[in-house]
């Protein structure tokens, strides 16, 4: 799992936030806050916005869309829908 971001964006943070939480382990590739220096950003999500999530073929680019699926794969319900028990 990667996450496109920098530090000072608090929509990252939120995503940074949830990914504690869960506990996940992750890659940060931290980005220019500046739009335009963003061309990693933008050919891996075809836009220059961040925070920007990849999770194997999942790419997510808004936040409460990352933090919702984040809930949804990982979160006790996703935990619960892939136990064996």
């Amino acid at each position: 799992m990667t996450l496109y971001q920098f530090e000072g964006c608090p929509y990252c943070r939120m995503v940074r936030q949830k990914l504690s939480d869960l506990e996940l382990t992750y890659v940060s590739v931290c980005v220019s806050p500046d739009r335009s220096r963003r061309q990693k950003v933008l050919e891996v999500s075809g836009q220059p916005t961040v925070p920007v999530l990849v999770d194997g073929d999942v790419v997510l680019a808004d936040e409460n869309d990352i933090v919702a699926y984040l809930d949804r794969t990982y979160g006790a319900a996703g935990r619960a829908a892939k136990s064996p028990w």
